[in-house]
């Protein structure tokens, strides 16, 4: 099967007042930078990565470029040697100039690699996370570029922890029966007051979750600590909640804001500075222990994570692979995050489409904590497979593919009227 032809889709999904708004982010829309491959077959696919609105134009504009490395192209062998094609198309002697590695070219060349990723999925007639699981351990590391991994992962080393950490036949079998954990973000939005706030949350737990996300970072401390307080006396002491600042302080405000949180015992801390500022993570972390840190939700490469978790910087792992340069990288950071024994917990929001999958294969193939996953379902009418949750728990996909098609009926309604043309190539 080859690839025949590369288009650009710049969708973008207004939100409810409040919803998606944080620290940093106050009036986002929801917006689908779309890669949508098409094949000698006819079978078509889709990714994508997400931005909040403006900009979004420049993202499907660059997803153009990277045509020439994909029209034509086999897909079974792009992905045999996907670790060493995404090295070439990452340092585009051009297009490199404009990052490396971070920006808008990374972003559409996760939206090019995601559509490729649920091409060749669909092609096998299975979902993604599957078929990842059925790939031998040294097919799997072929997936990745480790030019800038060897001083902390050696390929050999990848290939072992694919071999010795693997859950057993029957662990795997339990896991995709009963689905996989997740706790809910869209309840806990900055822009919700605390009467919302807590009745949102109380109808989160009633729906079986066992775990929320609370935004924090509003313009008084004392509002954050109210609101906190409040969803930790509805929800009582044996409830996960998690609080994320999305990158607002410095490192001296976070360590302030984090001791006058701390009593109300948050599972994690996310994002509490600038996501690459490690010398601010690692005061952080050192300050506030035992609170645990999590961040990675905006660290834009597999170099970045090396690094962090090379200093122990991370408690919690929160990779992107919408962000990141797709499934490569992201693959890269579970297996560095296991030598690590760092948990991994993938930003996933509405991106929890393709992250469904890659969370049930890391946890089989990696044996990593099974903590939760991130869900938010502002989306999810918007997709042909929306992850289907039940009593807290992600369900496994059964739909070949990446879970990353949108309705045409979203797609005629929702694509902007200024979309990019794709260059020609």
């Amino acid at each position: 099967m080859r690839i025949t032809a590369l288009r650009s889709l710049d969708l973008r999904f207004p939100l409810p007042p409040g919803a998606g708004s944080d620290a940093v982010h106050v009036n986002p829309i929801y917006s689908l930078a779309t890669c949508v491959l098409e094949s000698d077959t006819g079978l078509r696919a889709t990714g994508f990565s997400l931005t909040l609105g403006e900009g979004n134009d420049l993202v499907c504009t660059a997803i153009g470029y990277y045509a020439k490395y994909v029209v034509g192209a086999d897909v079974d062998e792009a992905m045999a040697s996907l670790g060493e094609r995404w090295r070439a198309w990452a340092n585009d002697s051009q297009l490199r100039w404009l990052g490396p590695q971070k920006g808008v070219v990374h972003l559409a060349l996760a939206a090019v690699i995601g559509a490729l990723v649920d091409l060749w999925a669909r092609a096998r007639q299975v979902p993604l996370w599957r078929a990842l699981l059925d790939l031998a351990p040294e097919e799997v590391v072929a997936l990745i570029d480790f030019s800038t991994l060897g001083d902390f992962l050696s390929r050999e080393e990848a290939i072992e922890l694919l071999v010795q950490r693997r859950l057993s036949p029957s662990q795997a079998d339990e896991l995709i029966e009963r689905g996989y954990p997740a706790y809910d973000t869209s309840v806990g939005w900055l822009g919700y007051d605390t009467r919302i706030l807590v009745a949102n949350v109380e109808r989160a737990r009633d729906a079986g979750y066992g775990a929320v996300k609370l935004k924090v970072g509003s313009p008084r401390l004392e509002s954050d600590v109210e609101r906190v307080g409040a969803v930790r006396e509805a929800l009582g002491d044996d409830f996960r909640v998690m609080i994320d600042a999305n990158q607002h302080w410095s490192a001296a405000e976070a360590i302030h804001a984090g001791r006058a949180l701390a009593p109300f015992d948050p599972f994690w801390f996310e994002e509490p500075v600038h996501p690459d500022d490690l010398a601010a993570y690692l005061a952080v972390k050192e300050a506030l222990f035992p609170v645990r840190v999590a961040g990675g939700e905006h660290i834009p490469n597999q170099v970045v994570f090396k690094n962090f978790l090379a200093a122990g910087a991370l408690d919690i792992a929160q990779p992107d692979a919408v962000r990141l340069g797709g499934l490569p990288e992201y693959l890269a950071v579970a297996l560095m995050a296991a030598k690590s024994s760092v948990p991994v917990l993938p930003h996933a929001g509405d991106m929890g489409q393709i992250h469904q999958h890659l969370t049930f294969f890391t946890r089989i193939a990696l044996g990593l904590p099974e903590l939760p996953l991130e869900m938010i379902p502002h989306l999810a009418e918007h997709f042909a497979e929306p992850c289907q949750i039940v009593a807290g728990r992600y369900r496994a996909p059964s739909v070949p593919g990446a879970s990353t098609t949108i309705r045409e009926e979203s797609v005629r309604r929702y694509t902007a009227s200024r979309s990019s043309q794709v260059p020609p190539t």
